[in-house]
């Protein structure tokens, strides 16, 4: 499954050669020759035609980038131990632990939920690719919590759709920097690609999705507080860029974060209830994961102090 960029040309951008204004959209993360050869390859379209590296943009045209995964990988199932919190002919659901990439990728093909998957199930879903088999949506390395997986086509697409629909109940814990006054609020502010770098993301006007947290405080310290954050929409990194937006971080968030204060390896955020309409007998399911030992640890010395 290819990634795909979209960027609609402002005025101040009319006139600029296609591999040029690409170029600069990306960064560093891919050279303009690379840009010219996905160009020749159809990869690149503008207002769904394909076009040559050499057009010129004009205000307003739709732009539409389809980046090739890199050579698949070879995924071979692993007898990784797996936490199972649900699990029928269709669906499975698992409390993936801080410190699990929940898919492969080039150079990173061993250790991931997907392996543990592959040797736990019999039949996974293949919409996602080779890759990444029954997987429907993700949760971050060092985020711990409930993943749900499709174990055929049919369950991968109803649940794809609740996902897309914002029907599915994604409820995390996460403590954060700072005392949070407001004992309920919502962040409602478009996330994108960082400018600055393309491994990040932030809340930008620019080429981004709409995204929505809501938040309610359980808990303060002081110079802390333990938030229960429900998603409506469900962008990459999108609690922790949607904490640091109100100048909230989440602790030990490496990317995010702040270097000062008590450390944590990896983000405290917890993926602890989460619900859907099973895809086979409609009924509704909603299952939940303690926030993990090393993450209560924590708060239970922030409650001693």
């Amino acid at each position: 499954m290819n990634e795909m960029m979209e960027w609609k040309v402002a005025e101040d951008a009319a006139k600029a050669r296609i591999d040029k204004y690409i170029k600069e959209q990306v960064g560093e993360e891919y050279s303009r020759s690379q840009i010219q050869l996905w160009i020749e390859d159809g990869q690149v379209k503008v207002n769904d035609v394909q076009i040559k590296s050499n057009y010129k943009l004009s205000m307003g045209d739709q732009i539409t980038l389809h980046i090739p995964l890199a050579a698949e990988v070879m995924i071979e199932p692993e007898n990784i131990p797996l936490e199972v919190a649900y699990e029928d002919k269709d669906v499975i659901v698992v409390n993936k632990a801080r410190g699990m990439v929940v898919h492969p990728a080039p150079g990173h093909s061993s250790g991931t939920l997907v392996n543990a998957l592959m040797f736990h199930c019999k039949d996974l879903s293949g919409i996602n690719g080779e890759l990444r088999p029954g997987i429907v949506h993700r949760i971050d390395k060092d985020t711990s919590g409930l993943i749900m997986a499709a174990k055929n086509d049919k369950a991968h697409t109803s649940l794809a759709a609740q996902l897309k629909d914002h029907t599915v109940t994604r409820k995390y814990y996460a403590l954060v920097h700072g005392n949070v006054t407001h004992d309920h609020g919502t962040v409602d502010a478009p996330i994108g690609r960082d400018s600055n770098d393309r491994k990040m993301f932030a809340v930008t006007e620019r080429n981004s999705k709409e995204a929505v947290t809501h938040f309610h405080v359980v808990e303060r310290f002081g110079d802390y507080s333990l938030l229960e954050l429900k998603l409506e929409t469900g962008r990459t990194h999108q609690i922790r860029v949607h904490m640091k937006f109100i100048d909230h971080p989440l602790v030990g968030d490496p990317m995010y974060g702040r270097s000062k204060g008590i450390r944590m390896d990896g983000q405290a955020l917890h993926a602890a209830v989460l619900g859907f309409v099973h895809p086979v007998s409609g009924e509704y399911l909603e299952f939940s994961a303690p926030i993990p030992s090393d993450m209560e640890e924590l708060l239970h010395s922030l409650r001693n102090r």
